[in-house]
């Protein structure tokens, strides 16, 4: 297996959507929460809008081998006093369950690190799904130089 990373542009918006569209499905499936709200049409179209703005950044994950892509990080920058300034989020990250232990998640925060360095952000943050069924992911980037920095998520829809 080869792995080739790359900046996605608009071209790879219905790409994108479709590995986002089984990110939420596993989540889902493992909680057993139909909490998440995927509409292709309108995902595809906020994924175009984002990168027209630079709003978010994503690197793609393919495996050239086979032509297809396997994964994909997105980024946006957040500004926040308890940062001392810039940093980034890391909203998504996901690799399909066939390629995982093979270093493409490794690879797709290697690039992560490399963007926010070069956009001179202070630090990275993500958040797990929801644990215990997450566990593993949460032991991921642990293992990859993440720290827990305190609390749940929470949202309130507006």
């Amino acid at each position: 297996m080869t792995i080739k990373l790359q900046r996605a542009n608009t071209n790879h918006s219905k790409i994108i959507a479709a590995l986002l569209f089984e990110l939420l499905e596993e989540i889902m499936e493992t909680t057993g929460k139909k909490s998440l709200h995927f509409d292709e049409k309108e995902t595809v179209l906020l994924i175009q809008d984002f990168l027209e703005k630079n709003q978010l950044v994503i690197f793609l994950a393919e495996d050239t081998l086979q032509g297809k892509m396997v994964g994909f990080i997105s980024l946006c920058e957040c500004h926040a006093l308890y940062t001392s300034g810039i940093f980034g989020l890391i909203p998504e990250l996901f690799v399909q369950p066939p390629f995982r232990s093979s270093k493409i998640g490794k690879s797709l925060l290697n690039v992560a690190k490399q963007y926010g360095a070069s956009k001179s952000w202070k630090s990275l943050e993500v958040t797990t799904p929801p644990l215990p069924s997450f566990d593993r992911t949460l032991q991921f980037y642990e293992d990859h130089g993440f720290s827990i920095a305190g609390g749940r998520k929470m949202k309130l829809l507006l």
